[in-house]
């Protein structure tokens, strides 16, 4: 059996603006129902629905039913990798207007992708890391014990990502900053743990993260890392 790969599925599913829409919006690893996708995308429900149903058919998206309302997810964290490493690649989506310049900037300075920290404070952890021996490597991101021991004592539920099933420690191209940030079961559990801390909240309207001014003074304090976003 040959070892290619055929990718004009995936190319096909790729190939109209309201579906990258989709997919940006959902690349933070939130559920949202059909309706919020289309009112982002401008289009209607049912020209939304099957623009979602050739997501669903490439594998790129799944969803899941909750009374009359059906919400959709990227289908796991291999895809979230996949679209941000294209990301490198494919053009800037136009920005016009104040509040949209100021929104890309604000992606660019902190939010998710998938369930890993990505952006200016992704990448910008991730070298703190690699500067200090807590990973190793670069293009293949690797644990090192004084890692394990030192994201420990910052509450990371170290012993749980070394135990997932998934790849403890995984490389992923950031596509605004053009560099590695740390992905894989660790990079989820850093995510999960900058969350539940209060270090970084959602906002709100989209994937940008708030990192709050604890925050602000951990990464600064701790790893030399200095984190601004403008306001929407």
């Amino acid at each position: 059996m040959t070892r290619d790969r055929d990718f004009t599925a995936v190319g096909r599913a790729l190939s109209t603006p309201a579906r990258s829409v989709f997919l940006n919006l959902l690349l933070d690893g939130t559920s949202r129902p059909a309706g919020e996708l289309a009112t982002a995308a401008g289009v209607s429900a049912s020209t939304a629905s099957e623009h979602l149903s050739v997501l669903a058919d490439a594998g790129l998206v799944t969803c899941r039913s909750q009374g009359r309302r059906r919400y959709y997810a990227l289908a796991g964290p291999e895809v979230a990798t996949a679209l941000e490493a294209l990301g490198t690649l494919a053009d800037a989506a136009p920005v016009s207007g104040y509040r949209r310049s100021r929104r890309a900037e604000y992606l660019a300075a902190a939010r998710f992708c998938y369930d890993h920290l990505a952006g200016r404070l992704g990448t910008g952890l991730t070298d703190a890391w690699v500067r200090s021996g807590w990973l190793a490597g670069r293009d293949e991101l690797t644990l090192t014990d004084a890692g394990a021991a030192g994201l420990g004592e910052f509450g990371v539920d170290v012993d749980g990502a070394v135990a997932a099933r998934r790849p403890t420690t995984r490389s992923c191209l950031d596509w605004t900053e053009r560099r590695p940030h740390l992905a894989g079961a660790l990079g989820a559990a850093v995510g999960a743990r900058f969350l539940d801390a209060g270090w970084v909240v959602r906002h709100r309207s989209g994937r940008g993260l708030d990192v709050t001014e604890t925050g602000r003074a951990l990464v600064r304090e701790s790893w030399g890392l200095h984190v601004t976003a403008p306001p929407l």
